[in-house]
């Protein structure tokens, strides 16, 4: 399949461009002109084969030669939200980067003769805000807060393609563990010194996945004509934070000792504190379970052992 993937250079873009060249696709990564390459060389100065860019304008939804003719696209644009405290600006290039761009990506779509199949739009588990211990489903109501919103608002300029006959699929991603980015990265340092530990109450739960189970299951996603709509990518066995940080630092050979307080979380971090580290969100992959997706890895000390060896 000839399939168009935008955020290619992020941490699930580059692990997905990567697999589903090995799966024989051919790859598209959809670049910004302005900031073509950011994220590394174009692939023929990489000298890799696994596809090739194709220049696109979210602003004028202009996109290159490449693409007509697509079956797929897989769209993971967005900033990222660890990447600095929540002020106005930051939280104006959150929503730009996600909602704007989907717009723009869905218009471009509506453009083309030959239209793609299917959609796979990034989303978040943030969609549910803070729920304590309730277990969350695709079918759960979303939340009140930033985070909320903004996984709402991104999911329904998503779900405009279907009115152009594309099927959609909304992958709302938990914590996705890989060493080399995302949230556990940021969490190795404090244990490697025998500084880590819980944070908060360590009550609140985390819906995790592996980086690996995500590529497996975009790709799933793309093929499979039974996945639509919202899809919950977490693994089946969510923990408390308490419970994974004493799995992290076992893992690590390192003690789990020193606990966080949220007011010292607050202060450093203001909102983004509640809405990422101390929110608790219970969810089941009941989608996934349903089309009986076999996961990689469904427990934490299975998850954490390869990745950290």
């Amino acid at each position: 399949m000839k399939i168009l993937v935008t955020g290619s250079s992020g941490l699930v873009g580059t692990a997905l461009v990567s697999a589903l060249a090995r799966d024989g696709h051919t790859v598209c990564r959809m670049l910004r002109p302005p900031s073509a390459f950011a994220g590394g060389a174009p692939f023929a100065a990489q000298g890799k084969n696994e596809g090739f860019d194709v220049a696109w304008n979210p602003a004028t939804g202009e996109l290159g030669g490449a693409g007509p003719g697509a079956d797929a696209v897989v769209n993971l644009a967005g900033a990222s939200i660890a990447g600095g405290r929540w002020t106005k600006e930051r939280k104006a290039l959150l929503h730009s980067s996600r909602i704007d761009t989907t717009r723009a990506l869905v218009n471009a779509l509506a453009k083309m003769n030959a239209r793609p199949r299917v959609l796979v739009s990034a989303s978040a588990i943030g969609y549910y805000g803070n729920c304590g211990e309730e277990v969350l489903t695709e079918e759960s109501k979303p939340g009140t807060d930033f985070l909320s919103g903004l996984a709402r608002e991104w999911e329904g300029e998503a779900l405009k393609a279907e009115a152009l006959g594309i099927r959609v699929v909304l992958a709302r991603f938990g914590i996705i563990l890989a060493r080399h980015g995302g949230a556990l990265a940021k969490m190795l340092l404090p244990f490697k010194l025998g500084a880590g530990g819980r944070l908060g109450s360590g009550k609140q739960w985390m819906s995790w996945i592996t980086l690996e189970d995500v590529t497996r299951i975009i790709r799933c996603a793309i093929e499979n004509g039974a996945v639509r709509g919202a899809v919950n990518v977490v693994a089946p066995q969510p923990a408390q934070n308490t419970e994974f940080t004493k799995a992290l630092a076992k893992a690590l050979h390192r003690p789990a000792l020193f606990p966080v307080p949220g007011f010292a979380l607050r202060l450093a971090l203001g909102e983004m504190a509640d809405a990422l580290l101390l929110s608790s969100q219970r969810v089941r992959p009941q989608k996934l379970q349903q089309l009986g997706y076999t996961f990689l890895h469904s427990d934490l000390p299975s998850a954490l052992s390869p990745i950290l060896a």
